[in-house]
């Protein structure tokens, strides 16, 4: 979805609006699949173990996306969309955790390198190349911590697709902020 901002589809406003458009319907879904009887068979190949009796990942990265498309404008908000869209795959196809358990480091390094990546590309551009350098490393390292660990908070799995974006766009605003 950030590609429609970015080829100039829609605006950052509608944007935001198409994301609680899709935030919607996926709450809609995942009410009729917890607590309803809505039972296909993509949710049984789709839906890790953990996420049988809880909101599955596919809804926690909508709301993800979601959020920092409303708090946050472009400039902040893409990079940390692309570290979840980009950097968390790649990340996974290189090697994945289990609940409570770090990532390994080949894949923590690959997810910082796409991250700062991303970061680096559209918050250089507005922010400079020393605040937004360090801007982006810094959201690189926070998408990569995100990315690193699945933390259990009160009996709840903290899943990276609700994590990486949020964490990834604060850690970056913050920077501007301090250094700008």
């Amino acid at each position: 979805m950030p590609l429609l901002y970015i080829l100039g589809i829609v605006d950052w406003a509608t944007l935001g609006l198409l994301f609680v458009g899709v935030s919607i319907v996926v709450t809609v879904l995942e009410v009729l699949r917890l607590f309803g009887n809505l039972e296909w068979r993509i949710y049984d190949e789709l839906t890790r173990e953990y996420e049988q009796d809880n909101v599955a990942g596919y809804a926690l990265y909508v709301y993800s996306q979601t959020f920092v498309a409303l708090v946050f404008g472009p400039a902040i908000a893409i990079p940390g969309m692309f570290m979840l869209t980009v950097g968390d795959p790649i990340s996974g196809l290189l090697g994945s955790n289990r609940v409570g358990e770090t990532k390994g480091l080949l894949p923590l390094l690959a997810m910082f390198s796409v991250c700062f990546a991303f970061a680096a590309i559209f918050v250089v551009p507005v922010y400079g190349a020393v605040v937004g350098g360090i801007a982006s490393l810094a959201g690189a390292l926070g998408a990569t911590v995100a990315d690193g660990a699945k933390p259990v908070v009160a009996g709840y799995v903290i899943d990276d697709n609700l994590s990486i974006p949020p964490v990834a766009c604060t850690t970056i605003a913050a920077v501007v902020w301090i250094l700008a």
